[in-house]
């Protein structure tokens, strides 16, 4: 990548923000959720909410781009990656045998992010399908506390890890876009 894209935001009302307050989706000027499981399910919510916008307006090919060498991360990958990763978290809380990868080998959902259309679309299609699988298969357990498959995770822990493996990843999220297109936000 030779070329430095200049900063840029589409905020009017505080400029170093990605969206002014009242058109960002995330809810976070109301009342927090009462109770445990609401607030880390808002947090998720959230991060996911946020993990879409740094995707919005990009091409396949921006997606697709690893624009932090010699890291193999891309948007797309990350997408990729967090679809596979919500699969695996169902190993965790069964007791059988863990579903087949989604892309293949360790890194396979970085490495085959590829500046395609399809791929973009399938990815998309991967995460949404596995976060709603993963979503219901807790929903079962609403009491936090309750352990769960051979290792015994409780579901208060993978709910928190869902929620900080989000978050790790919409900050990579928030340079990897800045690097394709200068675009900040917070």
């Amino acid at each position: 990548m030779s070329e430095r894209p200049e900063r840029w935001t589409q905020a009017s009302v505080y400029p170093d923000m990605w969206a002014d307050p009242g058109d960002d989706p995330r809810d976070s000027e109301g009342t927090a959720p009462d109770g445990e499981l609401a607030t880390l399910k808002e947090y998720l919510r959230n991060y996911r909410l946020t993990l879409r916008m740094k995707c919005e307006g990009l091409d396949a090919a921006q997606l697709a781009r690893r624009s932090v060498p010699p890291s193999t991360m891309s948007l797309l990958g990350l997408v990729r990656h967090l679809a596979e990763v919500e699969r695996g978290w169902r190993a965790w809380i069964s007791d059988g045998e863990p579903e087949p990868r989604l892309y293949g080998a360790r890194d396979a959902d970085f490495d085959g992010a590829v500046p395609d259309p399809a791929v973009v679309e399938a990815a998309w299609r991967d995460l949404e399908r596995e976060q709603a699988v993963t979503d219901a298969a807790l929903a079962r357990h609403p009491d936090l506390g309750t352990r769960l498959g051979a290792r015994g995770i409780a579901v208060r822990e993978l709910l928190v890890h869902r929620v900080e493996e989000y978050a790790r990843h919409c900050g990579h999220a928030d340079l990897l876009r800045e690097c394709v297109d200068g675009r900040v936000g917070q």
